[in-house]
C-alpha cells in the first residue's frame, strides 16, 4: 500500500492541485498533511478533490483552527481525522504519529513508539532515521523558500520517496 504526505501547501492551489493529480492518478487512497493549508478554502479545496481518507494536523498558519474543525470531523463520505498538535494512528499495522512541528517530531521518533513521524514547518524535505524510527518532513508543497514537493511511503518496501512537482 502506498500513501502520500504534504504539508505547507500556504494556499498554494496550483501545487496543490499537481499534487493531488499525481495521488489520484497513482491511485493513492490515504493522504497525510501536516500542517499550514492556511485557509478553510484551501481545506475544502483539498477535500473537494481528494476522495480518500486523509489524517491532518493543524500547523501554525491555519485561520480556521477552531471554528472549522468539528463540522470537518463529522463529514460522513470518507475518514477525515483532525488532530491539534499531534496525531497518532495506524496504517497497515505500521504506528504512525504526525506535527506540525520538528522538535515535537524529534522526540517522538526517539520515544520508539512509532515506526513512522511526519512533520512539517521548516519547509525543507528531510528523511533520517532515529533508532528504528523513520522521520520525514515532505517539504512544502507550496513552494516556499524551496522547492515545491510532497511524499509517497509505500508500507510494503517501507520505504519513503520524495516527489518533486517541478519534476512531474
Amino acid at each position: 500500500m502506498k500513501f502520500a504526505i504534504i504539508s505547507d501547501v500556504h494556499d498554494n492551489l496550483a501545487n496543490l492541485e499537481k499534487a493531488l493529480n499525481y495521488i489520484n492518478k497513482n491511485k493513492i487512497k490515504t493522504l497525510i498533511c501536516c500542517g499550514d493549508l492556511v485557509l478553510y478554502d484551501t481545506f475544502s479545496f483539498l477535500i473537494e478533490n481528494f476522495k480518500g481518507d486523509l489524517y491532518y494536523v493543524f500547523g501554525n498558519n491555519e485561520e480556521w483552527h477552531e471554528e472549522d474543525g468539528k463540522k470537518i470531523k463529522n463529514s460522513e463520505n470518507k475518514t477525515i481525522q483532525i488532530f491539534d498538535k499531534i496525531g497518532e494512528f495506524k496504517i497497515d499495522k505500521l504506528k504512525i504519529a504526525i506535527t506540525h512541528y520538528p522538535w515535537i517530531a524529534k522526540n517522538l521518533a526517539k520515544s520508539e513508539k512509532f515506526n513512522l513521524v511526519f512533520f512539517g514547518h521548516s519547509h525543507k524535505p528531510t528523511i533520517e532515521t532515529i533508532n528504528k524510527t523513520i522521520l520525514l518532513n515532505p517539504g512544502t508543497t507550496g513552494g516556499v523558500f524551496f522547492q515545491p514537493s510532497f511524499a509517497i511511503f509505500d508500507t510494503n518496501l517501507k520505504k519513503p520517496e520524495l516527489i518533486l512537482l517541478n519534476e512531474l
